[in-house]
């Protein structure tokens, strides 16, 4: 039987260093018990009333030592839950935890309390996700008020958590949650696999994980959703996907995913069919073009001035007369100008971030124009496509974007409409074949599901939507019965 001496003397060994590490001793009934917490991470207030207090009046009654092992293991000792813990190795992982281990002479166990505590802020509204109409409320970094905010949204025993501990370091818990009934068992079992064989040092975002899940899938386009909503996540585990939830991030991730959900907006629901319907539709045809507007313009003026109307076509050339560089060359020098400021715009304080990017692109589109660097048209051009990106409400998929811009403008630059349609071939090919967790990224249009179509494009009106889409579900695909 391990000596407790010999486990204090283990403890403090491997705390040497951590200063802010307590070791308490306490005289109870002839015995020694050692109190060890971190002070800046356990609940003060339940410490000094729910455990010390306690020993004190024990350590003055006249038991005996074997009536309060006894209470101990009954739980009539202390006034909060307490769990016990035979693994002696565990002790320092559940100090540095934030639990307080309470340890005592001649047994081979410990017990431990859950009254962990720490600096949280509080819950406010969303920050990337703005709605207008619809619920306010955002995820923050703590793990049990996320879990809280969701267990608000779906109150119902169906409601699923798998928790994991990852991290060599930083020992991170990670929460899968789902819908009983509703998921894809091939999909859980197949996160839970790829969850189970990570080893990694630590963690300190969600996107660690996600960049973890993607074996398989070398692809510029996101293929999990991230959302700091509660009422996404809800909705989307109702469509029966999966939620991963870490603590110390308040971002969530939803898997699977598709293009199309990509492009969706939580406040799609919150307003009527008719407007979620059009807003759909202005969205998707931004969003392609903020991908290929700037090449379309540089491959048309470049090699196919013909289909250009005369009358534009000389108010293009005579804006070009005296710019020294290529349309291509013009089209880099503004796209390379822009994402530098927009990243600035992101990096720079907040009160100053925004005005410095606007102020910023309209005196150097100006300037560039009135010293003959680049043409007006292409300032349009850009400025165009700079506002369609931000028409697109996931921040990944607009990344994404952003970055295929770049081999769509050069082939544009080169080959003129044929690069682009390659490129664009090329990307949709890409997209086709994409099968993240095993769910086709391009469903339902490939492959053709019209079923789903109520709720791609378009939103029909929720009554018309009786139907789960076969994309995330295979079971319990009916969600509404009326008539």
């Amino acid at each position: 039987m391990p000596q407790m001496s010999g486990i204090i003397e283990t403890n403090k060994e491997q705390l040497e260093g951590s200063s802010d590490a307590v070791f308490q001793s306490i005289r109870l009934h002839g015995h020694s018990c050692h109190l060890i917490y971190i002070p800046f991470i356990v609940n003060s207030l339940s410490l000094h009333k729910d455990i010390a207090l306690p020993l004190r009046n024990e350590a003055n009654s006249e038991h005996k030592w074997s009536d309060f092992l006894e209470r101990l293991d009954r739980g009539a000792v202390f006034p909060i839950p307490y769990l016990k813990e035979f693994d002696i190795n565990k002790a320092v992982d559940l100090i540095v935890a934030g639990k307080v281990v309470l340890c005592f002479e001649e047994l081979p166990y410990v017990y431990y309390f859950e009254i962990t505590q720490y600096q949280k802020r509080s819950v406010t509204e969303s920050q990337n996700e703005l709605v207008v109409i619809g619920p306010q409320e955002a995820f923050i970094e703590d793990i049990e008020t996320n879990l809280s905010l969701l267990r608000h949204k779906i109150k119902h025993p169906d409601l699923k958590t798998i928790q994991y501990t990852i991290g060599k370091y930083t020992k991170t818990d990670v929460y899968v949650v789902y819908i009983e009934g509703l998921y894809k068992k091939e999909v859980l079992a197949e996160i839970e696999k790829q969850l189970n064989e990570i080893d990694i040092d630590g963690i300190l975002g969600i996107s660690y994980i996600s960049e973890q899940l993607r074996k398989g899938n070398l692809t510029p386009f996101p293929v999990f959703q991230y959302t700091e909503r509660p009422d996404s996540v809800a909705a989307s585990l109702m469509e029966g996907r999966i939620g991963i939830l870490q603590d110390g991030t308040p971002t969530a991730m939803i898997a699977p995913t598709s293009f199309f959900t990509m492009l969706q907006s939580s406040e799609d629901y919150y307003q009527s069919f008719y407007a979620a319907s059009w807003i759909r539709m202005v969205r998707f045809v931004f969003s392609i073009i903020s991908m290929i507007l700037p090449s379309l313009y540089v491959a048309i003026t470049t090699f196919h001035p013909q289909i250009i109307p005369s009358n534009l076509l000389i108010t293009i050339a005579s804006a070009r007369e005296n710019i020294p560089f290529s349309a291509l060359t013009e089209a880099l020098i503004m796209e390379l100008t822009f994402e530098a400021l927009r990243e600035a715009g992101t990096r720079i304080p907040k009160p100053v971030g925004q005005t410095v990017s606007i102020i910023g692109g309209i005196v150097i589109g100006q300037a560039a124009v009135q010293a003959g660097i680049v043409s007006a048209p292409m300032v349009i051009v850009v400025s165009i496509t700079g506002i369609a990106t931000y028409i697109i409400p996931h921040y990944e998929l607009g990344l994404t974007f952003r970055l295929l811009r770049f081999p769509l403008l050069i082939m544009g630059g080169t080959m003129g409409l044929l690069g682009v349609y390659i490129t664009a071939f090329l990307i949709y090919g890409h997209l086709a074949n994409l099968r993240p967790l095993g769910s086709p990224y391009l469903q339902p249009v490939a492959p053709l599901v019209l079923e789903d179509w109520k709720d791609t494009l378009s939103r029909f009106p929720s009554n018309y939507m009786k139907k789960r889409s076969k994309l995330y579900s295979n079971r319990n695909l009916r969600r509404q019965n009326q008539k």
